[in-house]
């Protein structure tokens, strides 16, 4: 079958800023717990911050590009939808989410809301721990716009009359420290039974005058720039990656500005002052009706005492009937392997299965990829005791792990520090697999076991991110992980593995394969056609095109993408086999899933296939990354993974959004109240 008719694709980055709008909804549940809903608000924000610092930033240099197919106008419509999104954003946090606090008993004063004794606490407060910080700049010929760096928060004031010289220089920058915490809370016996803070933007603003001796600040705003934060390094012209970017680290922080941001009340001489400064048009100024950063609204959850206004604390469970505690999982996967269904059962399986590798004396080797492990990590740990204790280690690790770029250098010197190999994968792609293999002297012969996964190696994020992961002690599988090792440690040429599929080598093929083999079956007149792909991202065209073609041909579609999907779906005699959703819950969705189905089950052909994969349908995934997919052979795993993490989100009507041609989404509502994630709680509680 040909390609099908040609349609315009939808937009990537208004796909993302809707996803951020699915995000955004969770705020104005009222069965969402209050704090969990200011909480959505800061994830916002903290997922615009990234927009805007790669994915706009990206859109901004392709506009510029005679050959790239993005317009100006492109750029302007997405810059109007982030603008819409970020007033809604602020409309959520004053008109909803803080009169519900207000009714709580927990406040945020402004100057104008303090008391007396409030005031002289502030005032108190400001002269010891934040004033001696404080360094404002008077701006002249020798005192140039300071570097600002990316996401900073700074104040600008204009003053009155000359300086101590005589000079008349009016405008002056105050920068406020990182280390400074922005929101604090007030002592109880100043609270009058509520739970009162204040913003440390409200402290300096009522002190700003105290910066400037002799002076009065006629007006002045905060304000934070955003940039361009992608690290660029010239990979082909380098000898040492992890010196480069190193190095990198320390200009990241003043790339291009690509956004400014000030508060609503902003005198227009002084916004039109920043923008000068930092060479950005009109559009990229946002005026906010609030902090400019609403991510450190997290320090005031993190400091409320109101249990009730959390979720309920969920504690992952531990898959007793299939591995039990306190054996040698070793044994049990001499058996069959092992399923795991993050965060509905424990991370901490994994971690046990590294440290008995580390206690053992029979395991010689110890192989792992690691992209994002956080700063501090018990995994890393139990790596450089087994390279300790004399055991061969093999760390393959992601420098380029975006905004992790410098806990893996860390990381890889610690473990070069004690004698492991440290790769870092191939120049020019990042290694985003997730693979641990284990080689065990047992009798004559080594045996292998790994643990394959969907997800990071991150027990804190295990128990956020909705991810599968499998123990094995399979020999094809095991061999073929260790191939991928091989691979990314002697950059040998690529033999295909016997199971796994592995980017950028053959799974953007096979996936093209499979789709068209249930298109065959299709247009051969199998009504069971069928494809439920559950992924983060669809954005390769590609792969796009596949979908629609068998659509067209009559298979039965369902895809769930949690974020950016450029496949409009429900196009007549186009995409209308078609539905995507996008499930956003408490937890965040990360597992990939790709199911294809063009026959019954006969002997010799079951008619189905089903992979887990590291991967989501995006074309860097598949061309300028390693990644992995694997089968899922044996049928009862298979059918757990369907039941649990493919079936519940199709009937899913709580959580679940549908998305429209036109690249907007609308609610799922239906009969009862079905939600995936809460039904996998109560199972593993």
């Amino acid at each position: 079958m040909t390609d099908p008719t040609p349609l315009k694709l939808l937009n990537r980055e208004q796909a993302i800023l809707e996803f951020n709008r699915r995000v955004l909804a969770q705020a104005q549940r009222e069965d969402v717990p209050l704090l969990e809903r200011l909480r959505y608000v800061c994830i916002v924000s903290s997922n615009l911050d990234e927009f805007f610092e790669v994915r706009f930033a990206d859109m901004l240099d392709a506009a510029r590009d005679p050959l790239s197919s993005v317009t100006g106008q492109d750029v302007e419509r997405v810059g109007r939808a982030a603008h819409a999104l970020i007033d809604e954003q602020y409309h959520v946090f004053n008109e909803q989410l803080t009169p519900l606090l207000v009714k709580r008993r927990i406040v945020i004063l402004n100057h104008a809301d303090r008391d007396e004794p409030q005031r002289r606490w502030v005032s108190r407060f400001f002269e010891r721990e934040v004033k001696p910080l404080l360094v404002p700049v008077g701006l002249d010929p020798a005192h140039p716009f300071p570097q600002v760096a990316n996401k900073s928060l700074h104040f600008i004031a204009r003053l009155s009359g000359k300086d101590a010289f005589g000079r008349d220089n009016r405008i002056a920058i105050v920068k406020v420290p990182r280390v400074l915490p922005r929101v604090i809370k007030l002592p109880a016996n100043l609270s009058d039974g509520r739970q009162a803070f204040v913003l440390l933007t409200s402290v300096i603003r009522a002190h700003l005058e105290d910066l400037f001796p002799g002076r009065k600040v006629e007006a002045f705003s905060q304000f934070r720039v955003t940039r361009d934060s992608d690290l660029e390094v010239d990979e082909e012209e380098i000898a040492n990656l992890r010196h480069a970017l190193r190095s990198g680290l320390t200009t990241r922080h003043f790339g291009r500005a690509v956004r400014l941001e000030v508060v609503s009340t902003c005198p227009a001489e002084l916004s039109e002052f920043l923008l000068q400064q930092f060479v950005l048009p009109d559009a990229a100024l946002y005026r906010v009706n609030g902090p400019v950063n609403l991510v450190r609204l997290n320090e005031l959850i993190d400091q409320t005492d109101a249990p009730a206004l959390r979720f309920k604390p969920f504690e992952p469970a531990w898959p007793t009937g299939r591995l039990p505690r306190h054996k040698s999982i070793f044994e049990r996967l001499r058996k069959s392997d092992v399923l795991l269904h993050h965060p509905f059962e424990s991370f901490e399986p994994v971690v046990q299965l590294l440290r008995e590798a580390v206690n053992d004396p029979d395991v010689l080797a110890i192989k792992q990829t690691i992209y994002r492990t956080g700063a501090k990590s018990e995994l890393m740990d139990l790596l450089i005791e087994a390279a300790r204790r004399g055991k061969e280690v093999m760390a393959v690790v992601e420098l380029k792990a975006r905004f992790d770029e410098e806990a893996n250098i860390n990381w890889a010197e610690r473990l070069e520090a004690v004698g492991a190999q440290v790769v870092y994968g191939i120049v020019g792609y990042k290694t985003h697999a997730k693979l641990l293999l284990i080689m065990r002297r047992e009798g004559a012969k080594l045996r292998r076991y790994a643990h394959i996964s969907t997800g990071n190696y991150n027990p804190k994020t295990a128990r956020l991110y909705t991810d599968l992961g499998v123990l094995t002690a399979d020999a094809d599988l095991t061999a073929d992980a260790d191939s991928v090792f091989r691979q990314l440690a002697s950059l040998g040429k690529f033999k295909a593995p016997r199971r796994m599929l592995l980017a950028p080598f053959n799974m953007h093929s096979r996936m093209l394969e499979l789709l068209g083999q249930v298109e065959a079956a299709a247009l051969g007149g199998y009504k069971g056609a069928r494809i439920v792909v559950k992924i983060n991202a669809l954005t390769d065209a590609e792969l796009i095109h596949g979908l629609l073609r068998a659509a067209q041909a009559g298979a039965k579609i369902d895809l769930i993408v949690r974020g950016a999907c450029m496949l409009p779906p429900g196009l007549p005699g186009v995409s209308d086999n078609i539905v995507v959703r996008s499930v956003v819950g408490r937890f965040l969705e990360h597992s990939r899933i790709c199911y294809f189905r063009w026959a019954e089950p006969r002997e010799g052909d079951e008619g189905e296939a089903l992979f887990l994969s590291s991967a989501d349908w995006m074309s860097r995934n598949m061309f300028r990354r390693i990644e992995v997919a694997w089968p899922v052979l044996d049928a009862r795993l298979r059918q757990r993974v369907i039941d649990e993490a493919l079936q519940p989100y199709l009937h899913d009507n709580m959580e679940a959004w549908q998305l429209g041609p036109d690249g907007r989404s609308v609610r799922v509502n239906g009969n009862g109240a079905v939600s995936a994630q809460q039904a996998l709680m109560r199972r593993y509680s």
